[in-house]
């Protein structure tokens, strides 16, 4: 047998590059979702006395990851996004670790703000390394791959979740995690180029990172506390100002500091802007109709944690088949054009779901059909939105832009599942009050007397997000010109 020397290898660097990043992408998107299986069980075995606060392996998760995200962007620009990839995978396997062994809830908390924080470092470091691995006219297409990965981590989420918990206990969920950050932080380790902003000084913006970090964090918090404490009690309005407050004072300084956390020249892009927005909106559709669907499913439908999450996987599971090929159609077409694709196959499915779910389970007839559109309008959106956010950004600021996507699709979920918590309370009460009538009297239960406009203002909020979400980029989305971008990849 002959060999070709002129073969080509069966995966191009970029290839390769972006399977190994993807490994931690795609644990960091798990461990968002994967988690939610297991909240009751991790309850069980610490008390029910400590519900309150294993809550908040939830809510300091995504404060930390939000506010980290853009000190983390920077960071990778600045001082390499391999060391940044590496060392947030690091950082996350510590984290899992010690979720796995947490003996108290307090510990745990903490473990997963560390695994939060590790997660936030790796994320843009890890589109920042693929970027520069393919040309302009191919980055849709790889960031729709990328795209897919996160869709792929939702739909299996739930469903290994539940087979790791029924098996293994919620312990597994974070024992799993460590085999794959080893294996990518030793391949990473020897096949990844480092690549850094040589334009920036060596020296991160410190007192930027102090104003950015607690800013995000207390609007975060204060959205996360709006169920609890009210949207206009004292702690949540505090909260929002104070963190106004200082992102004001952050803008003034980044638009005079010589090496800022977040260059504002960024802005001047129109495809920032309109990526940003739109990923806003998106995010906060996105995660209200994850939440919605999942207690309609357990809550009207009876279904158990496991079986709703199967029932929801064909979704997701749809939404990481399209983000690929939408991508590369995003490329040919236009990321604005496939956007409001997407926006249409989401919000219009939600739409009719909303208009035609009734209390009596029909689910092969009519809610998986609808998981297909409403999971190929995901795919749709969730690549391009990547795509549009990040491939025309310029080589210095990779990380930073990102990083920046990243941010306003975290702010757009926890706004999202703050309004859904809010919308469905008062339902989600008259569901539990009238189970635990039926249970003490006997009876089977009847919901058929109950008022469910919670969930169906929660599907209009999900079709309202997705029409600005599309709006957003028809009207603003713009390739960036010659002229906007110099030969060194400057911002004019």
């Amino acid at each position: 047998m002959t060999i070709n020397p002129d073969s080509k290898p069966r995966f191009s660097r970029g290839a390769k590059v972006l399977m190994l990043t993807s490994i931690g992408t795609f644990l960091v998107a798990l461990d968002s979702s994967i988690v939610t299986i297991a909240f009751r069980d991790v309850v069980d075995d610490f008390g029910e006395s400590r519900r309150h606060l294993l809550t908040w392996i939830f809510s300091g998760y995504n404060i930390a990851y939000a506010a980290a995200l853009l000190t983390a962007g920077r960071f990778a620009d600045v001082f390499g996004r391999k060391k940044s990839f590496l060392r947030g995978l690091v950082l996350f396997g510590i984290g899992s670790i010690l979720c796995a062994i947490a003996p108290s809830a307090e510990l745990l908390v903490l473990a997963r703000v560390m695994q939060a924080i590790g997660g936030a470092i790796l994320t843009p470091a890890s589109l920042a390394l693929v970027l520069p691995e393919f040309p302009v006219e191919k980055r849709a297409a790889a960031l729709g791959i990328w795209g897919a990965v996160g869709g792929l981590a939702a739909a299996t989420g739930p469903i290994v979740g539940g087979v790791l918990v029924d098996n293994f206990g919620w312990r597994s969920l974070f024992y799993i995690n460590v085999p794959f950050c080893v294996l990518a932080v030793l391949v990473g380790h020897k096949m990844l180029t480092e690549r850094i902003d040589t334009t920036a000084q060596y020296r991160l913006d410190i007192y930027g990172a102090t104003l950015a970090v607690p800013g995000v964090a207390l609007i975060i918090y204060a959205i996360v506390q709006s169920e609890e404490w009210g949207w206009f009690s004292l702690g949540v309005v505090g909260s929002m100002v104070f963190a106004l407050f200082l992102l004001v004072i952050f803008v003034r300084h980044c638009a005079t500091a010589s090496n800022p956390l977040l260059d504002l020249q960024l802005f001047k892009l129109p495809f920032v802007v309109a990526a940003n927005i739109a990923g806003l909106f998106f995010a906060i559709g996105f995660f209200a109709m994850f939440f919605t669907n999942t207690q309609w499913l357990q809550n009207v439908w009876g279904y158990s944690t496991s079986g709703s999450g199967l029932a929801f996987a064909p979704g997701p599971l749809t939404a990481a088949i399209v983000a690929a090929p939408a991508g590369k159609l995003a490329q040919k077409y236009g990321q604005a054009k496939i956007t409001a694709i997407g926006a249409l196959l989401l919000g219009g499915g939600t739409l009719i779901l909303n208009l035609t779910l009734t209390q009596t389970p029909s689910y092969w007839s009519h809610y998986f059909p609808l998981m297909l559109v409403t999971g190929a309008g995901v795919g749709f959106s969730i690549s391009t939105l990547s795509s549009a956010a990040s491939a025309y950004l310029p080589p210095a600021r990779f990380a930073m832009g990102s990083a920046l996507s990243s941010t306003s699709r975290q702010i757009g979920a926890a706004i999202g599942l703050a309004l859904v918590t809010a919308l469905l309370a008062p339902t989600l009460r008259g569901i539990g009050e009238t189970r635990r009538a039926a249970d003490l009297s006997g009876t089977s239960l009847d919901l058929n007397n109950l008022n469910l406009g919670g969930f169906h203002q929660a599907w209009w909020l999900v079709t309202v997000a997705m029409i600005i979400n599309a709006i957003s980029m028809l009207l603003l989305f713009k390739r960036p010109t010659a002229q906007q971008m110099d030969l060194s990849g400057e911002i004019n």
